[in-house]
């Protein structure tokens, strides 16, 4: 049976990019090297037991957080530098879904080749907590997204959920679609600010 391939991501996918003005008052730029972004990628269909899950790396390419208010937060991923991890399976099975995450089947990712989020608001959601408003640029489509973002010590941590079909991505199936990935994605975030 053909092993399912990976179809997103994302998500950035992917995920949070907003426009301040370039080194604007109370702007951070974001630290690349610090930083991550994990995309998770799910399973489905009647014959899932013989898939597995994807875990894919997002690097951060760029991005800065304006923490006065109004707070925002600008971020942009490079498509070509997702990585899947999934250390389960072999190098070339890895290989040859990044492959596909990578090709025109998903992210077309020579053509498309920047992820990024815009916020448009950040309001309250508890101390220490928000919920950022904004557009996701993900496969050449943009599309509104809500990100939960939390400050744990010195890093802005949060999550958010995507339609990979929202971005004009089919998700893969195999085996005449008894073994799938799930439509819906999760990103996880951790960003870090240069001092």
């Amino acid at each position: 049976m053909k092993r399912i391939q990976c179809t997103l991501l994302p998500f950035l996918i992917g995920l949070l990019c907003v426009s301040p003005a370039a080194d604007s008052p109370g702007s951070r730029k974001i630290d690349p090297a610090n930083s991550t972004i994990t995309v998770h990628v799910y399973k489905s269909g009647f014959l899932s037991a013989f898939a597995h899950n994807h875990e894919i790396q997002a690097p951060i390419q760029s991005g800065e957080v304006k923490e006065a208010d109004p707070a925002s937060v600008e971020l942009r991923v490079d498509a070509r530098k997702l990585k899947v991890l999934d250390p389960e399976i072999s190098e070339g099975t890895r290989t040859q879904i990044q492959d596909t995450m990578n090709g025109i089947q998903v992210l077309d990712a020579a053509q498309f080749p920047e992820i990024r989020f815009q916020s448009t608001s950040v309001e309250p959601n508890g101390p220490g907590h928000w919920i950022a408003h904004g557009h996701l640029t993900l496969h050449g489509r943009e599309r509104p997204i809500a990100v939960e973002v939390a400050l744990q010590g010195e890093r802005y941590r949060g999550s958010a959920s995507l339609k990979q079909t929202d971005f004009g991505i089919t998700p893969v199936t195999a085996a005449g679609g008894t073994v799938k990935v799930k439509d819906e994605v999760k990103i996880e975030f951790e960003i870090v600010l240069l001092k």
